[in-house]
């Protein structure tokens, strides 16, 4: 039932849950929470931090109370601001609550699942799950800059791992608001951990429960079971997955905030030696007929297929030198913390109307390091334009190798090596520094740069034209294009550094037609945030789980205002 109160209020009410240093109301301390890391922000009246799930639970309670919009964030380190407010229209007060407090991992079942709370990364999971020999859902990518698992599966995120397909589970913990305004906790994790929410809560992070209390049910999946059957089809005239796909949105998975999670169950995967290779070729249909090779004829699914272009191998080397240089000195685990230390340090600069001061003294000391790329890498982005990644199992080298020798043996359009175990680190390493340096290209070019346009795209799995050729108009708008992405799975990351003067919104939507006709779906992996459209499925899964509108209000593009008027 809600109350009216006064902002004061309520503010107060939540500081004597979880202590004054964890509610922030100053803007320097909020800026960090409020702002996405590449797209998006707004106000909110307040940022909380709890450390406890019964906090947690606390806190919502009292933002429904006091009819307040709740955005649920883990590690914000999503591309389309999907976890912070965007603009401040609301017509009701936004509360932003932070899980990064939250970080519990729980293996159950001999190390074959897992349960992470809210605040539980990639890294982590990754670090935990070693002792077992296996891994979880994604091992690089999001996992370098800190990605919270429930992020991963709330918003259907794909990764690299060709076998594993987009995050998800049925099995999960959550509170949601119901159509007669009441806070409910739903518990179908498939624990039993008691009644109340209080009791739930409690005994969930104290691990207050024994092995027969787990239930193992073949009837709920704890990942995607189909995904690694799908990626083959590669005769399909359709995507092999995209977030508004209807049979990948169930409860939490792909919920985008739209209910308050507080804990998954996932299943972990066996790891498995592997061997990498390093094809690089100046003509596109060489890499189809390579795919096609790959997901048709061996007897097992490749591990990984990563494609970059020569320009995003270029923009990467300059501009995301000193992330790839920091993961490889310091691990994944600093990278958070690094990034939180120079938000704060932005924050500053920009009042003094010195911004981009910070990037523009970070890239001045990358360019006094030595090179940090493999010298045949560097030597194949001398010689070709697309470069394709291929992490292959062990008992599956030969034939690949043999495959590829075959394939260049009478042609000089490309060329492949066998990485040694540094060349293939240093490749994938390499591969996804790339996402964030057309950011740093941005906020070091100023004076000509307007924005980036940042597609995240799924092409159809029989496209064989996958290279982009944009109309001469908009390519004269553009300063560079990066494409790169997940080339097995045909799911494609295109960063447009859009020229100073140009409308980028105007620019992407004319983007979007340009995909629909060619049967492209959008976005393929990082859910829609305040940058696209909700497509009908979704937006009515986003209206089933939140019929209040009390959640993550206006995710999609869709209403703002209570009760979805």
């Amino acid at each position: 039932m809600t109350t009216q109160q006064s902002p004061h209020q309520t503010i107060q009410n939540l500081i004597n849950i979880v202590g004054k240093q964890h509610v922030l109301t100053d803007d320097n301390d909020t800026r960090l929470y409020r702002q996405g890391r590449r797209y998006g922000s707004g106000h909110v009246l307040a940022v909380v931090v709890p450390g406890t799930l019964l906090e947690q639970w606390q806190v919502l309670k009292t933002a429904v109370d006091a009819d307040c919009i709740v955005i649920m964030q883990a590690a914000n380190t999503g591309l389309t601001g999907g976890s912070t407010p965007f603009g401040d229209d609301y017509d009701r007060p936004v509360i932003l609550m932070s899980t990064r407090r939250l970080a519990g991992i729980q293996v159950i079942n001999e190390g074959k699942q897992v349960i992470c709370l809210p605040g539980a990364t990639l890294d982590k999971l990754e670090k935990d799950l070693a002792q077992f020999n296996r891994e979880p859902h994604s091992v690089i990518g999001s996992s370098c800059i800190g990605a919270s698992v429930l992020g991963g599966v709330c918003n259907n995120s794909g990764g690299a791992l060709v076998r594993r397909g987009p995050a998800y589970t049925e099995l999960a913990l959550y509170a949601q608001v119901n159509s007669s305004g009441e806070l409910e906790l739903v518990n179908h994790l498939g624990v039993n951990l008691g009644n109340t929410p209080e009791e739930i809560l409690t005994a969930l992070e104290n691990k207050n429960y024994q092995i027969n209390d787990i239930v193992n049910n073949s009837s709920c999946c704890a990942s995607d079971q189909r995904y690694s059957h799908d990626v083959k089809q590669v005769d399909e005239n359709t995507p092999a997955r995209f977030n508004a796909d209807p049979s990948r949105l169930f409860e939490a998975s792909g919920s985008a905030g739209k209910v308050c999670v507080f804990a998954v169950r996932l299943d972990t995967f066996e790891k498995i030696p592997s061997q990498v290779f390093y094809v690089g070729t100046n003509l596109h249909d060489d890499l189809t007929e390579i795919r096609r090779f790959l997901l048709k004829d061996l007897p097992r699914l490749p591990i990984a297929g990563e494609y970059i272009h020569r320009i995003a191998y270029d923009i990467g080397a300059e501009y995301g030198k000193d992330t790839f240089m920091f993961i490889e000195k310091f691990g994944t685990a600093k990278v958070p913390a690094a990034f939180a230390m120079k938000d704060k340090v932005d924050g500053y600069l920009e009042k003094l109307h010195l911004r981009g001061l910070s990037d523009k003294v970070l890239q001045l000391v990358t360019k006094f390091l030595p090179n940090h790329l493999p010298k045949r890498m560097n030597e194949f982005r001398n010689l070709y334009e697309h470069h394709l990644v291929i992490r292959i199992e062990n008992q599956d080298v030969d034939q690949v190798e043999r495959y590829l020798k075959d394939y260049f043996s009478n042609r000089n359009s490309g060329n492949f090596f066998k990485c040694s175990d540094e060349e293939g680190r240093k490749a994938f390493l390499h591969r996804f520094a790339v996402a964030g340096a057309a950011i740093r290209y941005r906020d070091t070019h100023r004076s000509e740069v307007e924005d980036i346009v940042a597609l995240d795209i799924a092409l159809r799995r029989n496209d064989r034209e996958w290279v982009e050729t944009l109309p001469k108009a908009m390519d004269e708008q553009i300063i560079h294009k990066l494409y790169y992405g997940h080339f097995l799975c045909h799911v494609f990351h295109q960063d447009y550094i859009v020229k100073k003067g140009v409308d980028p919104l105007a620019m992407e939507h004319e983007m979007w037609h340009l995909l629909d006709d060619r049967g492209a779906e959008y976005p393929a992996e990082h859910n829609v945030g305040h940058l696209y459209v909700a497509k009908p499925a979704l937006k009515n899964h986003y209206q089933k789980l939140d019929p209040t509108n009390s959640f993550n209000v206006g995710i999609g593009q869709t209403s703002k205002l209570k009760h979805w008027k």
